[in-house]
Parts: structure tokens; sequence; C-alpha cells
């Protein structure tokens, strides 16, 4: 029989519960509230800061014993949880790096939780496209040596930040573009949201391994985790000062323990089994990758994600939209089909009878292509980006309002706009809305859009 990995936090609050103390503190169901019976077996893990469970933010008890632990699995310099997201450790890692704000080198493939904290930070970005590495159906990478020379032409720049991978999975060079942030004496800050898993494959593939200062992991994306949990991975020591109170500055005061119960049991998980377990579903996935591009579907070309299964049905005549409702209509759920692309996210939890069924629908839409009519594929950057005129902290703290986008012509952007995917922000807070911005909000389904009065 296979040991049972310890975890901390799970015997602390099994420990309290044993107690049977009589709960006279938080949360409201008290553990059995009747009307949560669908909960019930979660219910008593739903605790509280207790001296048995510690506290979070504080740095105590068996919360801090669990990040240390955490730490060592991910030989980190600090790893510490979140039960706010991605959005929280992104928050946190622009706190630390630029805590008086400044410029900051960005991919302009980026999610909207990092512009908002830009703009709450007062922190301005210098944007850097990402190339077509990707292939014509698909984003691209950020490369150094547009990261070096953003930098040279911005010696003021504070960090770099960057995407990897991204929701399709392509991976750019962290490992190079830390390079170039060490010889600028700057920190390389990497949103890992669908990567936490990277660090347990067998290539060395995590951003924080590789030489990022910091990276924000989302674990409920990609392993088995609560949603909102995930890591904020440190690398460099230095940033360990603060980390807890730059959490709190944006994060509850009341984090929920299921949600950090289960990062410590899927720590302890990939402690023991997990690690094996993964390997295993990237060496299954890499083969269904071939079989499913021999089907004649394209997948993006270049260094991917092992564990992403992304592709597009061009080649057969089929518009994303059209695959993702061929897919419903055989049981099967994508995590996104659309104008953009297929997505799907598999994990070790995911029974061989899953691949089995995915593989039969593919192969019985792939017998009946249609005729080709093949899309223009045009960046929308292809004429360069939008003009900015404030920065986005004035202009997410402007007077705004709501305008019928077709009217938007001309007016500065009071709220980011970014569809994910392909998490590509169409309009940034401060940006002039030209006619091209129109045109792609539009194709977009936004038809109205906020904007400085």
């Amino acid at each position: 029989m296979e040991e049972k990995i310890y975890s901390p936090l799970y015997e602390a609050i099994k420990a309290h519960n044993a107690k049977q103390a009589v709960p006279f503190h938080m949360p409201g169901h008290k553990g059995h509230a009747e009307v949560l019976d669908a909960l019930s077996c979660v219910l008593p893990y739903d605790l509280t800061e207790l001296p048995d469970t510690g506290s979070l933010f504080d740095g105590e008890g068996p919360t801090l014993e669990a990040e240390k632990l955490a730490a060592e699995l991910f030989q980190t310099a600090g790893s510490f949880f979140s039960a706010g997201g991605c959005s929280l450790c992104i928050q946190t890692m622009l706190r630390l790096a630029m805590p008086q704000g400044g410029k900051m080198v960005c991919g302009r493939l980026i999610h909207r939780s990092v512009i908002n904290a830009m703009a709450l930070l007062g922190i301005e970005p210098v944007w850097v496209l990402h190339d077509n590495s990707g292939g014509e159906n698909f984003a691209g990478r950020l490369k150094a040596e547009d990261v070096e020379r953003t930098l040279k032409e911005n010696p003021d720049a504070k960090a770099v930040f960057v995407t990897s991978p991204d929701y399709f999975g392509l991976i750019s060079d962290t490992g190079s573009i830390g390079k170039v942030c060490d010889r600028h004496n700057i920190p390389l800050l990497v949103d890992n949201a669908h990567g936490a898993h990277l660090y347990f494959l067998e290539e060395n593939l995590a951003p924080v391994r590789l030489g990022a200062a910091m990276s924000a992991d989302s674990a409920h994306k990609t392993l088995p985790v609560l949603t909102g949990g995930a890591w904020l991975n440190i690398g460099d020591e230095k940033y360990l000062t603060g980390v807890r109170e730059a959490m709190a500055l944006f994060g509850s005061t009341s984090p929920s323990y299921p949600i950090m119960l289960s990062l410590d049991l899927c720590r302890a998980w990939l402690s023991g089994e997990g690690k094996d377990r993964i390997r295993k579903t990237a060496a299954f996935i890499a083969e269904f990758k071939e079989k499913v591009e021999y089907l004649g579907y394209d997948l993006p070309k270049g260094p991917t994600d092992p564990m992403r299964l992304a592709f597009r049905a061009d080649s057969l005549g089929y518009e994303p939209g059209e695959v993702g409702e061929f897919l419903r209509g055989k049981g099967i759920e994508p995590e996104y089909a659309g104008e953009e692309g297929l997505i799907l996210i598999p994990t070790p939890f995911n029974p061989e009878g899953d691949f089995e069924s995915l593989y039969e629908a593919l192969k019985d839409l792939a017998a009946h292509p249609k005729t080709k009519n093949k899309r223009e594929q045009k960046s929308i950057y292809a004429n360069g980006l939008p003009q900015a005129k404030m920065t986005p902290r004035a202009a997410l703290l402007a007077q705004s309002e709501i305008v019928a986008t077709k009217d938007a012509k001309g007016r500065v952007a009071a709220r980011v706009i970014c569809p994910c995917p392909p998490a590509i922000p169409l309009v940034i807070p401060g940006e002039l809305i030209s006619s091209r911005e129109v045109e792609n909000l539009l194709r977009a389904s936004y038809f109205e859009v906020c904007v400085v009065k």
C-alpha cells in the first residue's frame, strides 16, 4: 500500500473537528446547515481563522507549514496560497515588483486582470507584440530580442510581464527573456495561469525555474484543485519581503478554507503519485495530438504545452463554432469553441474512454469535410497599436459613460475590453478608439463601450 503523504492543513482541520467544539464563530452554516445539504461533504472543512487552523495572511500555523511544503515541492524561494485565483497572485506580483508604479514592458497578449491591476497601481504599459510563430490561425510568442529592443528604448522600465503558456498552449522562451531582464537588472513576471503543471513534466518548462522572479500559477485550471485555488511562486528571494502584506491588500480577509485545503491536498498528491500521472498523461496527449493532426485538423506550431489540446478545422472547411456544436452533440463539452479555435483541457482525471469518445467524434467529422472556405487571417494590430491618450489609471478613474460602439470612434476607452481567448486586448483604458477598433469590437459582439466623458 502506498504511503499517505502528509497534508498539514487537512490534519489540522480534522483534529479541530474531532474536538466537537461548540462553533460560535464564522461561517454561519456551522458545518451542518440543512439548507446546504447538497454540499454536506464540504461543510465540515469550511472553517475560518482559528488557533487550530492558523491565518493565511499572517503566515502562521498549519497554513504556513503547508506553504513551506509547497515551496519544497516547487523548489522555489517561497510559494504562497491564493484563494482568490491567479488574479490575486498577479496583483501581488505587480505590487511587489513596482510598489511606486512606473513603466512595465508587457506582451500585448495579456489577461484583463493584469491591465486592471496596472491601472490601480499606476503602472504604465509599454507594449511588445507577439510574433506569428504559432501559425496563421493562432497567436504567437513573445521574442527575447523584441523585449531587449523595447527595454533599450525604455531604460526607465522597472519590470517585464509575459503570459506563457497562453490559452492555446503556446509557450514563449521565458529562459531567454529572463536573461534579457537580468542584463537590465529588472524582474521577469510571468502569468503562468495555464501552466501550474509544467513544474512536474520531464522537460523544465516552469518559468520560475527558467529565471522568472515570480510567477502566478492558477492551480485549479489543470490540477485537482477547487476553482479559485492558485499559487504565487517566488524565484527571487528579495521579493519574499512584503508578500503577505501585498496579498492582504487585494485579497479577501476571509479566504476559503476548502480552496486552501484543496491546494494542500493537491501538493500532497503531487509529492506522491501525481507527478508520474501528469507525465504519463502528457505522453499520451502527445500521441493523441499526432492522431488529430493526421485527421486534418490544424494544431499550433512550435513549443506548446504538452497537456493542452488546441486545434482548428479550417482545412476541413469547418468553423470552430460548428466543431464545438458537433462535439456537444456527441456529449463532449470543450473548454472553448469560438472564432479563434477549439480548446480542450485534458488532465490525468480524464479516463481513457473520454479520449476514445473525442477521437471518434473528430474522426467522424473529418470524414465529411466541407468545401474549404479559407478566411483571411489578419492581426488586429496589423497597422499598429491603438494610440494612447491617457494613462490606464487616469482613464479608469475618470468620469465615464456608456456609448454605442458604432458611435465610439474618436473616444477614449475607460475600461478594458479583452476577449478571452485570445486574451489580446481590443482596447485598454486610455486608448483612442479608431474605426479599426470599432470594427474589431463589433466583430467580437461588443455593442456598447465605456468611454471617458
